[in-house]
């Protein structure tokens, strides 16, 4: 694909432990509150993104304990590390981690999709390299998700602007996703951001619904943890 480069668990719902003490800036920021980049074959999906029900999700032990700070997940064969304290939801291909005190995939929350496009019926994020464009932060961009109207659902976009769109090299396996960040508009003056890596071969993608600026480094932290390894797509 011309411009990238390419270097299952159902109904489940926990909460990694809290952290302990003396994890580093990033951990502890979790606490208080994504080809020319794959190895593996295409597939396909991920659904349209929307608040998560946490409520259809089957109740789950965690996982073994990850590093500090991280406790680790796993869907389709895809690694990665969650920060202590986290609600964790995973539903087929999906798996999502909200931060505390937030609705289930909703603001703050990071999303890991494995078959994304191929699931989606509109092919987003890799239907006209979306994941590039201006616009293309959602399948769906009528909608604000900023922190006081995420959970309406019903105020509008007035615009957006793609901020950031270049290369991630430090991921686990040591594939190479495209980047993205975008910042947007709302009609009523507030703003958002979403972040985004996505491996356009192996369709993975890795997505930050609508960013809390407290977890930057975090989120940066749960990318560079992300492992495809033992992904067959």
């Amino acid at each position: 694909m011309a411009g990238t480069r390419d270097g299952a668990v159902h109904g489940r719902w926990w909460r990694a432990p809290a952290a302990r003490t003396g994890v580093g800036a990033a951990a502890a920021a979790a606490v208080l509150v994504l080809g020319a980049c794959s190895g593996g074959d295409g597939g396909g999906g991920e659904p349209e993104m929307r608040l998560g029900d946490s409520g259809l999700m089957a109740a789950v032990d965690p996982p073994d304990t990850g590093p500090e700070g991280f406790t680790p997940a796993e869907v389709a064969g895809i690694a990665i590390n969650v920060p202590e304290g986290w609600e964790v939801q995973s539903e087929g291909d999906s798996l999502c981690m909200t931060p505390p005190g937030q609705a289930a995939c909703a603001y703050g929350s990071v999303r890991l999709v494995a078959r994304a496009a191929a699931n989606h019926p509109q092919g987003w994020p890799n239907e006209g390299e979306a994941f590039r464009d201006e616009n293309g932060w959602a399948a769906n961009t009528d909608n604000c998700r900023s922190l006081n109207t995420a959970a309406s659902g019903n105020i509008g976009v007035e615009g957006a602007t793609l901020t950031v769109s270049d290369f991630f090299e430090d991921h686990a396996d040591g594939l190479t996703s495209h980047h993205a960040e975008w910042e947007v508009r709302c009609v009523n003056g507030e703003n958002f951001e979403v972040r985004m890596w996505f491996l356009p071969i192996s369709d993975v993608l890795l997505y930050v619904w609508s960013a809390d600026p407290q977890y930057d480094e975090v989120y940066t932290a749960i990318a560079a943890s992300m492992d495809t390894t033992g992904y067959r797509g």
